[in-house]
């Protein structure tokens, strides 16, 4: 999705550039490519806020349901450990902040893997649960609840905590570049809408 906001982000600054040809040859290919842009952009944002935005079974998937016993609100992750001959590749994700006493479910696509580790912050920095799962029957939902305050492995608690700072940073960075898009959409649109009267 990065590349298409990139492209969008691109598109959108020649859009803008556009909006100065206003008479000649190139002035309805000009208007053209700006409409074309706008629509494109406006369903690609659509069509991503959607799919974001609605929680459905995924096909082939463990469910998994983590469930907060602990007395404070604990934001937790999954990392699924994908093992394709040993060249591991973590896919990390978000979870959700899960009160006590309520849980969150998450599925897994566990085509490649056989283990996933769930990770536990209080507060944005400071991680007061790891734990490691492994996956025997791929056919049986996983229910994990968060009982105490523990870290099984401090190794690997690191590694899911750079995971971890590297999934939020590409978040971030997304984020940015949508904000971003969404201003030049505005400009676009405004611009468009303002030159037909």
């Amino acid at each position: 999705m990065g590349l298409v906001i990139f492209v969008i982000f691109l598109c959108s600054i020649f859009s803008l550039i556009l909006s100065k040809v206003k008479s000649g040859k190139g002035a309805e290919w000009a208007k053209l490519f700006r409409i074309a842009t706008l629509i494109f952009s406006i369903s690609v944002f659509t069509y991503w806020f959607i799919k974001k935005s609605a929680v459905g079974v995924v096909n082939n998937a463990v469910g998994l349901q983590v469930i907060n016993k602990l007395p404070q609100t604990l934001d937790f992750y999954v990392i699924n450990i994908n093992n394709p001959d040993k060249n591991e590749m973590h896919e990390a994700k978000h979870i959700g902040k899960i009160r006590p006493e309520y849980y969150r479910i998450e599925y897994l696509k566990m085509d490649k893997s056989d283990e996933y580790w769930i990770i536990g912050y209080l507060g944005k920095k400071n991680l007061v649960y790891f734990s490691q799962h492994s996956v025997p029957n791929k056919n049986i939902d996983q229910i994990v609840e968060v009982n105490n305050y523990i870290n099984q492995s401090a190794k690997l608690s690191e590694r899911a905590k750079k995971l971890v700072e590297a999934y939020n940073y590409e978040n971030v960075k997304l984020g940015i570049w949508v904000a971003l898009d969404f201003l030049l959409l505005f400009l676009n649109l405004v611009l468009l809408v303002r030159t037909k009267k």
